[in-house]
């Protein structure tokens, strides 16, 4: 039987063909240490030790997915976000590490505020709502979502880490969902589709071929069609004071600004992400 060392080795090996050096050793490490249930310094540290005939075939029938440009997230089941292990499938997108900064922006704004209502449009996996509550536990939280395949996603994974979050299916472009009461809602999250469809040709297949296309598209003619949308639903929502949180297409930083404060909300500020692009966005309800 191969030692882990041996197994790493070879499924980054093969992993080659379809990505950078890097990433098939990235994406190695990761596959070997789920299967084993062990940390990066565990598999290091028991690099020698040989691993069972079961463990190898199950790398390899995930290394056979993997070469057709499945996502490691899709393959193994689960993506770690804002240190939290939460189930993802081709319902869901895969969460990013900008969606973590989003994250992390509103802790470091609304934390200590009690009593809260926070609301998150197009709540996919429920990493946003599950992630905020860990941190701000407010009185009520709501993910939003079209699709009944990722809520049901979202719900398990909501139960997992004991979050009374309350999910709702509805197709906020056509509705509004009654459940959220007008001036009811504290903070208002999303990270809506926003990449234009002109932007295809330049995505990779694991993206392509495997996530959710309605997650992830916006047509060309109208790349702000969800942000205007929410945010005429949180001037309905949101109380005075109340704040609005977007993750963004960098390219539309100024025109989304421009747009909220047409509509009325004031203190709206890009914010760079760790590479200073403008990925996300704030705002005030005008009390």
């Amino acid at each position: 039987m191969p030692t882990i060392r041996q197994l790493t080795t070879t499924l980054a090996a093969a992993l080659h063909a379809v990505y950078p050096a890097s990433e098939a050793e990235s994406i190695a490490a990761i596959v070997v240490e789920h299967l084993l249930q062990v940390s990066p310094l565990q598999r290091r540290m028991q690099s020698a030790e040989a691993v069972t005939a079961g463990i190898e075939a199950q790398t390899q029938q995930m290394q056979a997915r993997l070469l057709c440009h499945e996502p490691v997230q899709y393959v193994l089941g689960v993506a770690h976000f804002a240190g939290l292990e939460l189930e993802v499938t081709p319902a869901t997108l895969i969460p990013r590490p900008e969606t973590e900064e989003l994250v992390a922006l509103i802790e470091a704004e609304q934390r200590g505020r009690s009593a809260v209502t926070l609301v998150d449009v197009g709540t996919g996996s429920g990493c946003i709502p599950i992630a905020l509550y860990q941190v701000l536990r407010p009185q009520r939280v709501v993910g939003i979502d079209i699709s009944a395949a990722a809520l049901e996603v979202a719900r398990r994974n909501a139960a997992r880490y004991g979050c009374p979050v309350e999910f709702l299916r509805a197709d906020i472009l056509a509705q509004e969902p009654p459940e959220i009461g007008v001036r009811s809602v504290d903070i208002l999250v999303s990270n809506p589709p926003y990449v234009l469809e002109q932007e295809r040709p330049l995505m990779r297949r694991n993206v392509l071929d495997y996530e959710p296309a309605t997650a992830l598209f916006v047509p060309d003619h109208d790349p702000l069609l969800f942000y205007r949308r929410i945010g005429e639903l949180g001037q309905r929502w949101l109380r005075p004071g109340g704040a609005l949180y977007f993750e963004i297409n960098e390219q539309y930083a100024a025109e989304l600004v421009a747009l909220l404060r047409q509509q009325g909300y004031t203190s709206v500020e890009p914010r760079q992400d760790i590479f200073d692009k403008d990925r996300l966005v704030r705002a005030t309800k005008n009390g």
